[in-house]
């Protein structure tokens, strides 16, 4: 009798189906840059065949580096990435030109995109396999609290908008906590790969849900302490809840434990009503949130945020014909706004769903759209986080860029067809390799 060995389904490597999405990505991005400076100007910048292939090469090089170290990484996350750097980067444009003189934002934005597109490549080119990060993860961690923590160092740290989450290295300014959540994204995900199984055992049972044992409490609340600390400390109220909210949803991934998602919620509005009761920028946050034409002087950012929606409407006003500047810090925490103003609510949308074809392959950045964009929209409290790729700022773009990276390594580990070793018996046919979608 003949013995039939078992099929291995071999994914598709996709990388022209990412070239395709690139190409149409670019050309999205350009067409827009160009409509603006019509719009606005009347004529093409002189600027506009440098900007061009300036992202052109940039686009390029991001493709060539997957396709040389990980050609099995998901087809479609970089897309993605190009299309939302790109269209940060014709907002970001668009309100420069607002300024007469112009602002030179847009070039600033380019130059860290050129940067954090040298930092994908090396993590692509370094890290085609990401589970050895393992090994370091308590150091890994170790070192995101402190970058975490190294605003409130006297001397170093700075406090802007009422939050000390800068640090000033002469005439250089970094956010190091944009840095600490690419760190504590690993570490918290190997601790969980390492802990799963004891952390998944249920406890009491209350009203249908099995919380976690009493002695599995430690690392959630840690966890709960330290985005206290950042909440009183550091005065970030969006830091503080993408921190312990990461964590919270991680830990309920990995053991599918609703008990955990529980308790975290409960930790969370305990210390969110602990700094509302305390801190004055926090109440005016939630008042922003909940009643913002209450108070036009302390609320009018929200305000003007509104009427631009609402100006924009469904279709918007139309690249280079809204008025977005009078929106304050359009350009970085609200950009969402001048998105929605000037391509409406449909461009808006169209964007979140872009967010949503990452966010199914890494639920770190989901967590932090939705605070934001959940913030300029009234739908939660501002949080003072950045838009990830889009917003301008030279921190937070290079490392969402790392964090682009580590989503492709990762695809390509999963997808990326296992080593098998022929059969040696003649009666054992050889196994076979069938092609599959991706």
């Amino acid at each position: 009798m003949r013995v039939v060995a078992p099929v291995t389904v071999v994914p598709r490597k996709r990388r022209g189906v990412e070239l395709a999405l690139m190409i149409f990505a670019l050309g999205l991005t350009l067409g827009a840059y160009a409509l603006v400076d019509i719009n606005v100007t009347g004529e093409l910048s002189s600027a506009f065949p440098y900007v061009a292939g300036i992202c052109t090469l940039l686009a390029a090089l991001t493709h060539i580096a997957v396709r040389w170290r990980i050609p099995y990484a998901d087809p479609v996350i970089l897309p993605c990435v190009i299309l939302l750097n790109g269209l940060g980067l014709v907002m970001i444009h668009r309100i420069d030109l607002i300024n007469d003189p112009p602002l030179n934002g847009a070039r600033q934005q380019l130059i860290w995109t050129a940067i954090g597109v040298l930092m994908f490549i090396l993590v692509v080119a370094w890290l085609n396999d990401h589970r050895p990060l393992q090994r370091f993860t308590y150091t890994i961690g170790l070192a995101g609290i402190v970058l975490l923590l190294l605003p409130l160092v006297p001397g170093l740290g700075t406090e802007k908008f009422g939050a000390q989450i800068w640090i000033h290295i002469g005439p250089y300014s970094f956010q190091p906590a944009e840095a600490a959540k690419v760190l504590l994204a690993i570490a918290f995900a190997s601790y969980l790969v390492e802990k799963r199984d004891v952390l998944a055992l249920a406890g009491y049972r209350i009203l249908g849900i099995d919380l976690p044992r009493a002695r599995d409490l430690g690392p959630i609340l840690v966890m709960w302490l330290i985005s206290l600390a950042i909440l009183v400390w550091q005065r970030d109220l969006g830091t503080s809840l993408l921190f312990f909210g990461l964590f919270v949803m991680m830990l309920y991934v990995a053991t599918e434990r609703a008990g955990w998602a529980v308790l975290g919620t409960l930790l969370f509005a305990a210390g969110a009503y602990f700094g509302y009761l305390n801190f004055s920028h926090v109440r005016a946050r939630v008042g922003a949130w909940l009643d913002p034409f209450s108070n036009f002087d302390l609320y009018y950012q929200v305000i003007n945020a509104q009427f631009g929606m609402a100006w924009g409407g469904l279709l918007g006003t139309g690249l280079g014909l809204g008025r977005p500047g009078l929106t304050p810090l359009a350009r970085s925490d609200f950009i969402a706004a001048a998105i929605g103003e000037e391509l409406g609510m449909t461009g808006l949308m169209a964007a979140i769903m872009i967010y949503g074809l990452i966010v199914a392959r890494g639920l770190r950045v989901a967590l932090q759209v939705f605070t934001i964009i959940g913030g300029v929209t009234r739908l939660l409290p501002l949080t003072g986080l950045t838009t990830p790729f889009m917003s301008q700022g030279g921190s937070s773009l290079v490392c969402n860029w790392i964090v682009a990276g580590l989503l492709l390594v990762i695809s390509h580990q999963v997808r990326k067809p296992a080593a098998t070793v022929a059969p040696i018996n003649p009666d054992v046919e050889q196994t076979q390799l069938v092609k599959a979608g991706a």
